[in-house]
């Protein structure tokens, strides 16, 4: 019995306190909509600099596909893009009876910024990280190419979470006003 009065008391300030929780929500999808057409736009207007390291060039490669849709940089670009990466492969799982490991991990490191071009505001910048894991062959050079190979799915990793990023930023920045031809007399 007190258990059905305190439910019917109880109930119908829950109900209303989930409507309003849910109607102060601010949650849209990122590339959907109006919005998601201009922010298409947007992010087709990106410059990147010039790698210095093979990993920054493999997290570029990446970057680049992702935000251009497979069309390469932007003609016209109105946001410049600085990254720079660099990847740590350590050993793990080390045999003491032989010293040599077995397995290691491979951390790609990137710190990226991103400017406007008409004034060189910083819209954002950050440090992104990413691990793949390793399996050390005996030959050498196959484990250079397993090396290599976790660096590149690192890299493919933090490209994807950068451009995530770049999106979240160049969503909060205004549409671009395109003036408007005078109407004929």
């Amino acid at each position: 019995m007190l258990s059905d009065r305190f439910f019917r008391a109880v109930l119908p300030a829950a109900v209303l306190g989930a409507a309003l929780a849910l109607s102060s929500c601010q949650v849209r999808p990122l590339y959907g909509g109006v919005e998601g057409t201009a922010l298409n736009a947007k992010m087709h207007q990106l410059a990147f600099n010039t790698p210095v390291t093979p990993v920054a060039q493999y997290v570029l490669n990446d970057l680049i596909f992702i935000t251009g849709g497979g069309l390469g940089e932007s003609a016209d670009p109105k946001y410049d893009v600085n990254i720079t990466a660099f990847a740590v492969t350590s050993e793990v799982l080390v045999d003491d009876s032989s010293d040599t490991a077995s397995a290691g991990r491979t951390i790609v490191t990137a710190d990226y910024a991103l400017r406007r071009r008409s004034d060189s505001k910083l819209l954002a910048s950050g440090r992104r990280q990413s691990i793949a894991l390793v399996d050390f062959p005996s030959q050498e050079y196959a484990r250079l190419r397993a090396i290599r190979d976790a660096e590149q799915r690192a890299s493919q990793e933090v490209a994807q979470i950068i451009n995530a990023d770049l999106a979240i930023a160049l969503n909060k920045e205004p549409p671009e006003v395109i003036p408007s031809a005078p109407a004929p007399k």
